[in-house]
């Protein structure tokens, strides 16, 4: 994986300012992956995704021009999640093992750049969706609450919440199919 220099001079890039931003603009998508999945559940993942912007844009100098800008993006990334860890050190969450953390790395530069896609389809999906649906989906995916305290909210049974988002979720990734194929074809 490629390793960030130390050198912290903020040389400009190569690329030229404007075609650095375009590159580090397609990133964002994987950029905000990679980071969620290292923080899983963190309420910081936000902020350190912030933070590995202004890292990758001060070290902008440092990008070699036809190497894998996505990857050296995660490994900047990786650095900035392991200096929100060591200022989270007493805090017992979820942590993966660095050997995991730079598989995730490799394989969110190696997938095919069709994330905005995917993301776009999935709106135009839940738009699609009865309002009553979208608004469980929404719910269930932005609560903090464990699936029986949001059964309880609901004053539904924690099986009948599983089932109905179940059906839910592959009603939505046969309607992403669909759009991914039907965008594919028109290309």
């Amino acid at each position: 994986m490629n390793q960030p220099p130390d050198d912290d001079s903020a040389q400009p890039t190569p690329l030229g300012d404007s075609a650095f931003v375009a590159l580090l603009t397609e990133c964002q998508l994987p950029l905000r992956l990679y980071i969620s999945a290292l923080l899983p559940g963190d309420p910081a993942a936000g902020d350190v995704i912030q933070q590995a912007n202004a890292k990758i844009w001060e070290k902008r100098g440092d990008f070699e021009a036809g190497t894998n800008f996505k990857a050296w993006t995660m490994a900047v990334a990786r650095f900035e999640v392991l200096n929100h860890r060591k200022r989270q050190a007493r805090d017992s969450r979820l942590r993966f093992s660095d050997e995991l953390e730079e598989t995730i790395a490799t394989e969110l530069a190696e997938v095919n750049d069709d994330l905005a896609e995917r993301q776009a389809a999935l709106r135009e999906c839940m738009q699609s969706l009865k309002p009553a649906s979208r608004d469980l989906l929404m719910r269930r995916y932005a609560s903090q609450q464990s699936l029986a305290e949001f059964a309880d909210q609901l004053g539904r049974s924690v099986g009948g919440i599983k089932v109905t988002l179940h059906r839910l979720r592959t009603s939505l990734g046969d309607c992403i199919q669909r759009r991914l194929a039907a965008t594919g074809d028109r290309q």
